[in-house]
This record gives C-alpha cells, structure tokens and sequence, in this order.
C-alpha cells in the first residue's frame, strides 16, 4: 500500500485572524506611547487648569496670549528637536536668538533700515551663524556640546558689545506685528472672525482627506489600520478640537500672525522629516551612525545642514522675541535653551537620538506654556513654577528610559 504525501499546493495554510480592534489600538497606542502620552498629559493640564482658574484659562484673550507668549519657544524647540534627533545638541539658541534681535535692533532703531530687510538680513545672519557652529562640528569633528557652549559665550558677549548695554526701541509697528499682530479682519460683519472661520474649516477638510488617504493606502498594502468605527471616532475628536480651538480664537481677535509662521514650520520641516530624503538621513544618523555611514548616509553634510537650520529658527525666535518686547536688550535669550530642549525631551526625544517629530516639540512646548501660564494665573511663585517644570522634565526623561528597558524586555 502507498502513501502520498500531500504537495505544497495541496496543503491550505490557514490565514490569520484579524486583528481585533482591542488588540489593534493596544499595538497603536504602544508604538507611540511617549507621543499620545504628552498628548494626553496636554489635554489634562489645560482640564486641570481651566478648572482651577475658573474658566480663566480658555478664555479667547488668553488663549491668544498663550500662543503669542510662548511663540519664540516653540521656534526654538523644533530646531532642538532636529539636532537632538540627528544626536546633537545645540546650547547656544539662546544666547544667537539675544545676538540677532540686538542686530535687528541696531539696524532698524539706529540705521532706520526697513523692517522687511532688517527681517532677511538677521535671518541671513543666523544661517552664517548656524553653518560656523555646523562646519566645526560636522567637518572638525569637535563635539556639538563643546561648538555651542563656546557659541553661547560668544553670541552673548557679541550682544552686549552691540547694544553698549542699553535697550534699544521702538521697532516699526510692522515689526511688533510678527509677534503681536493679527490677521486682518475680511468680510461681512459676524459676530465671528471670518477669515479665522475660513483657515479652521480649510484645516478640518485638510486633516480629513489625509485621514482618508492615509488609510487608503494602508488598506492597499495590507496594513494594520483601525477598525472603521474607531477611526471614524478618531476624526470626529479631531474635527471637534479643531472647531472648538477656531471659535475661541475667531471669538477675539483671530489667529495671531506668529501661528501661522508656527504652523509653515511645523507643515514645512514636519514633511521633510517624514518624507524627505533628508529628513530620513537625520533620523539614520541619530539612530546609529555607523550603520548610516555605511548605508551612503552623507553625515557631514546631513549635520552641517541640520546646524544651519537651528541658526536660522534661533534668529527667527529672536526676532518674535524682540517684536514681542519692542525693544532689542542684553538680557533678552536667558535660559531659551533650556526651555526648549525641556520642550523637545518632554514632546519625546530620545537621549540617544534617533527618535522624535516635529509636532511632538510643539506638544512639549504647549506643555511648558501651559504649566507657565496655568501657575500664574492661580498665583504659584516663579521659584514653584521653577521645581514644578523640573520634576515635570526628570518624568518625562525617565519614562523614555523606562519605555526602552520595556521594549527590550
């Protein structure tokens, strides 16, 4: 009697189970722990917050005022959270941000040089600035934390050699709108700010079409996407955060001019980190550099270009510092650094690079602004608000550690 052993086409091997959609967003929600949980840690600071100032903290005027407040920060944490991803740091943002609004300053108050210009040249003069550090670091080798440290002294002590250690001001009024001017007001008369109601249903339309097509080509590659009822749950969360945040601003004077500089940088320098060529060699070379050079990775060039974008983002805050304050002043830059690294290792950096977004240094620094504005307006003290912000820190850096020791377990 003989026996046949089944073929290869013979035999039916049997298809996995779909995931459940339990299953599926425990997955989702542990592979971006650290950016939902600063989400999350965001929506209850201002629940928290809102309670305890008795509907203070949400009201149109601070909600303004918190964007404009904390503008040159968020600037600054996403050039920190570029270098940080590419494993760099940079300690000299605050310290470029005091030299260029001091250099603005000169130009406009002593010079009469029109804002417009005035604008370009001090960009111009963070690039330079951002390429010097750049070319030590990338083409000498010497590390960044030593480059920016001598930077920070340098650009200070240029400050004060420019300034004489005086203040200077005023600025021309289309200076001071970059920091506190609004967008102008269009249309019939409503009770509503018509072009604000304009950007916020553009935005909803935007971010669905994303939405949708983002799924749709998961769905053609046959990715794990969210069951229909959970992602429909999604948008409508979204869509409803949206509005809810356009009214506010569109009940006052409507979205502020330094939004939507902070929104081109997050949708510009958001999709080259995603998905530009570049943005990928930054995110290679944090992660393991040896392995990118080895890949054709250019890493000097990769560094030095990272560099000169965080010169040109510190003189861009310096510029929304010194509009905000209408005047150019020695002490302007104190502890920027500082803020923003805190932003970007509390919006998910890793200590040892590689990992990060864009929008996760602007969660961080909504975070930060948040708890700045939040404890003053219930009258906590500048030395509480201080060891509140650190203990804040030390949880969000420790939890990273703790999320890889998890991870490699």
């Amino acid at each position: 009697m003989t026996t046949t052993t089944p073929s290869a086409k013979d035999t039916v091997t049997p298809r996995p189970a779909p995931s459940s959609a339990g299953a599926l967003l425990v997955r989702t929600l542990r592979a971006n722990m650290r950016q939902y949980g600063m989400l999350v840690a965001l929506v209850f600071l201002v629940v928290l917050f809102q309670i305890w100032t008795d509907g203070t903290l949400l009201l149109p005027n601070n909600v303004s005022n918190l964007i404009q407040q904390n503008s040159y920060i968020l600037i600054l944490a996403i050039g920190m959270m570029i270098a940080i991803i590419a494993g760099h740091i940079d300690l000299s943002v605050g310290s470029l941000a005091a030299f260029v609004g001091a250099l603005s300053a000169v130009m406009m108050v002593r010079h009469d040089m029109p804002w417009v210009l005035a604008l370009v040249l001090s960009l111009l003069v963070g690039a330079v600035a951002g390429a010097w550090q750049g070319y030590f670091i990338a083409y000498l080798g010497i590390p960044s934390f030593i480059v920016t440290l001598a930077g920070m002294l340098l650009f200070r002590g240029l400050t004060q050699i420019f300034l004489e250690g005086r203040s200077l001001a005023p600025f021309p009024e289309g200076f001071q709108n970059i920091a506190k001017g609004f967008i102008p007001e269009m249309g019939p008369y409503t009770q509503y700010h018509n072009p604000t109601l304009f950007i916020g249903f553009v935005t909803v339309v935007f971010l669905l079409l994303r939405e949708w097509r983002d799924r749709r080509r998961q769905t053609a590659y046959e990715l794990d996407v969210l069951p229909t009822g959970l992602w429909a749950l999604k948008c409508v969360a979204m869509t409803a955060a949206i509005v809810a945040f356009t009214l506010t601003l569109a009940s006052f004077h409507g979205v502020p001019v330094v939004m939507l500089v902070l929104c081109a940088l997050l949708i510009g320098l958001g999709y080259v980190m995603r998905n530009a060529v570049v943005g990928r060699h930054v995110y290679a070379l944090g992660g393991n550099k040896a392995a990118a050079k080895l890949s054709g990775v250019k890493d000097k060039r990769v560094t030095f270009l990272v560099f000169v974008n965080m010169g040109v983002l510190a003189a861009l805050a310096g510029c929304v510092y010194a509009a905000r304050l209408n005047a150019g002043t020695p002490q302007a830059g104190l502890n920027f650094e500082l803020e923003a690294i805190a932003a970007a290792f509390i919006g998910g950096a890793s200590m040892s690079g590689g990992v990060g977004t864009v929008m996760g240094a602007v969660i961080g620094g909504l975070v930060l602004g948040v708890l700045n504005n939040g404890m003053s307006l219930v009258g906590i003290g500048t030395d509480y608000q201080q060891v509140i912000k650190g203990l804040v820190l030390l949880a969000a850096v420790g939890f990273d550690v703790w999320n890889k020791r998890r991870a490699g377990r």
